[in-house]
């Protein structure tokens, strides 16, 4: 029996979704979970590969249990009681035996937030990027519109990323004005390069302060060259809000 799990954590204690030699991450934590409720090794795959800091309200992760006891409907509460504070399960549910979380997803829309106000906010420091500039939305808006279709997205991709091609299909991109100063650029795509979303917040963002336009943006992403885009924006105030199976 495979079983796909909701999960959602505050990555500011982490050092990113993934297993690592010399850091805590939220996989790590997950696994140890289901390792104790299960009494044997247990391994789980993702969807996706958050980076230190970044937060999720939808990740999803499978992992195989022919001798679970605990009814599914039941699990999510289980297993909260023995996570930490910052992670949470959500939701189960039973899937395939062929499922695949990462490559069986059918789109991931991811959510930036920026602080916009004269000083910072102590409360949301940890889940938005501070930005004492006036920012114009609505070229903010304009900007984002762009990005929707399938592009080549190398100008907006970090070094070190192992994708085998950087074309990747945009299905949603807007920005919008919340309650508390809070501006949210909210992405919806079939699958994301390293760091992509928190360059093409950069660079939404720069189109907001007036350091680009919202017309440049077409030629920076037929340029391929992530010179041209805007900055990488730090990672506290991304979260993974959702990801969708068909």
């Amino acid at each position: 029996m495979q079983i796909l799990l909701t999960v959602a954590y505050d990555g500011t204690n982490y050092a990113g979704w993934q297993r690592q030699d010399n850091a805590i991450a939220v996989q790590q934590k997950i696994e140890e979970t289901l390792s104790t409720l299960l009494a044997r090794p247990v391994s789980v795959i993702a969807a996706s590969r958050t980076d230190a800091g970044v937060h999720a309200l939808g990740q999803r992760v499978c992992f195989t249990a022919p001798d679970l006891q605990v009814p599914i409907n039941k699990l999510p509460i289980v297993l909260v009681g023995l996570l930490p504070p910052d992670i949470s399960v959500t939701a189960a549910e039973i899937v395939p035996s062929n499922f695949n979380p990462r490559f069986d997803a059918q789109n991931k829309t991811y959510e930036y937030s920026f602080y916009n106000a004269p000083y910072p906010n102590p409360i949301l420091a940890r889940y938005s990027a501070f930005v004492p500039q006036k920012i114009n939305i609505n070229n903010m808006h304009k900007a984002a519109q762009f990005f929707v279709d399938k592009h080549d997205f190398a100008a907006f991709c970090a070094t070190g990323s192992s994708a085998k091609t950087t074309v990747r299909e945009i299905y949603a991109c807007a920005v919008e004005e919340k309650p508390g100063n809070i501006i949210s650029l909210s992405i919806t795509g079939n699958a994301f390069l390293y760091n992509m979303v928190r360059i093409i917040a950069g660079t939404v963002l720069y189109v907001g302060l007036g350091k680009l336009t919202h017309s440049d943006i077409p030629d920076i992403i037929k340029s391929k060259d992530r010179t041209r885009a805007g900055k990488t924006m730090p990672p506290h105030g991304l979260v993974l809000k959702n990801i969708t199976y068909s």
